[in-house]
């Protein structure tokens, strides 16, 4: 798989999570992909679970936006230095920063992603 293709599918993945699009999200996901977001939370199996996480991020934010800071190729593998920002429904912005690490099978879509950040101070920052 050329790095090219891993870095569109990054891309893709990003700007869906940004637009709270979960149809067009799971698109770049195997059938059996799981997810940990953020790693220490067990895992989601994203076929199944996606439309519950969206419709949660739709409750919180207004807006999302995110940024690929810093991205790595290695072979089948990626990991990708972001920060987010988001605006939510109460008017309060938050910021996070984290990295994620993206495994993908060799039809071209993505296996496994594992977050590292702390999810529960970016929703601080959006309640005080």
């Amino acid at each position: 798989m050329s790095p090219e293709h891993i870095q569109t599918i990054i891309s893709a993945y990003f700007n869906a999570q940004s637009a709270m699009n979960s149809q067009d999200w799971v698109k770049n996901f195997t059938e059996d992909a799981v997810i940990y977001d953020p790693v220490g939370n067990p895992p989601n199996k994203v076929q199944e679970t996606a439309d519950q996480f969206f419709g949660l991020l739709k409750m919180a934010f207004e807006r999302l936006e995110l940024t690929q800071d810093h991205v790595f190729i290695a072979s089948n593998n990626a990991a990708v230095k972001w920060t987010m920002r988001g605006w939510g429904k109460n008017g309060k912005q938050g910021i996070a920063e984290g990295i994620s690490t993206f495994k993908f099978e060799e039809s071209g879509k993505i296996q496994q992603v594992s977050s590292y950040w702390d999810d529960a101070a970016m929703m601080r920052q959006l309640r005080d």
